[in-house]
């Protein structure tokens, strides 16, 4: 009797003192006390020798011994499951000193903002290559040889072995490409950037970006076009923008005409940015000259359609009232966290 006391003695005051750092330990701390061959099923054999009087309190501790080191194990098991979600909350690949979130580009937002509205009216989207030849970016949106766009002084050339390239003056060159290459309908916008031979200032730079958009089809007319006009005007500055159209003159266009906005700053009251006339400028357009066509092999016969043309740079700037343009391309960062409410 005084034997196996001794050893629950002995067994109770191990599960008491039990320290467990690791899993590896916890299993086997299970293994001796609550496995399926643990250490107290010999006492419960030697229960048989314990005097009848005595063997309902013997079997009292064997059972309390048992729950304890049950009890035990729960404990450092949920201890170490903490400990362990806790570790997995950590991510050691984080950079240790903090970095701030960057922005996106108010161009890269307006350009966004400018190809979704043409995209829910039916409008595709086509690009080009930046370094164009000279069929492309001028003879074939009928740019005549004397044509100021072809002088050094206003355009960059590019000298390869075959042929004498040129930046792209406008986005223009990738709608020849589109007509080349599909038949009317044709519904497109294209936007880039390109590139000028410019004295940078607040008012111009020698590279910008623009969306200049197509429409081709039977029967288009020159309402349709100051419809379209119109419908981004006021998806762009909101539903009480109006807009009026001024004659103008483009190579590839006729009849041509300058679009103004309504001033959203002063309501057409009149202000510093509008130069008190309570209209700003925002784009050309036209319709498609019939050369233009034909260069593309379409028959100006039988289809007719409109072009038009705007400066992002001139969009970002009415939206967000910034009257300097080489802010864009500076890449001061505290010119670009004013822009990351627009993420």
């Amino acid at each position: 009797m005084s034997d196996l006391q001794h050893k629950l003695e002995e067994l109770l005051n191990e599960v008491n003192s039990a320290s467990i750092t690791d899993s590896a330990q916890l299993e086997e701390f299970r293994i001796r006390f609550l496995g399926s061959k643990n250490c107290l099923k010999p006492l419960f054999s030697e229960l048989k020798t314990v005097p009848n009087e005595d063997k309902k309190m013997v079997g009292q501790k064997i059972n309390e011994l048992k729950n304890t080191a049950q009890s035990v194990f729960d404990q450092f098991q949920d201890q170490l499951s903490n400990e362990t979600q806790n570790e997995e909350k950590i991510d050691f690949s984080r950079p240790g000193e903090p970095s701030e979130i960057g922005s996106r580009h108010p161009i890269s937002v307006i350009r966004k903002e400018i190809i979704s509205i043409f995209e829910r009216i039916g409008y595709g989207v086509s690009e080009g290559p930046e370094v164009e030849d000279d069929w492309h970016n001028f003879s074939a949106l009928n740019f005549p040889e004397e044509h100021p766009a072809r002088d050094m002084q206003d355009t960059f050339f590019v000298k390869t072995d075959d042929e004498e390239m040129a930046l792209r003056t406008h986005t223009s060159s990738v709608q020849v490409r589109v007509m080349e290459n599909s038949k009317p309908p044709i519904r497109t916008i294209s936007p880039g950037r390109v590139f000028r031979n410019e004295a940078i200032s607040a008012r111009a730079h020698c590279f910008f970006h623009q969306v200049e958009g197509l429409f081709i089809d039977k029967d288009v007319s020159f309402a349709d076009l100051k419809q379209t006009i119109l419908f981004f005007a006021q998806e762009m500055f909101g539903k009480k923008a109006k807009i009026r159209l001024r004659p103008s003159y483009f190579p590839f266009t006729e009849p041509s005409a300058e679009v103004d906005v309504s001033c959203t700053i002063c309501n057409q009251e009149g202000c510093n940015v509008c130069k008190y006339t309570g209209w700003l400028e925002i784009l050309g357009c036209g319709m498609v000259d019939p050369s233009v066509l034909e260069a593309a092999n379409i028959d100006p016969k039988e289809y007719s359609g409109f072009a038009f043309g705007m400066g992002i740079e001139r969009i970002a700037q009415l939206k967000y009232r910034v009257n300097d343009l080489r802010l864009y391309s500076e890449n001061d960062v505290r010119f670009l966290k004013q822009f990351k409410s627009t993420l």
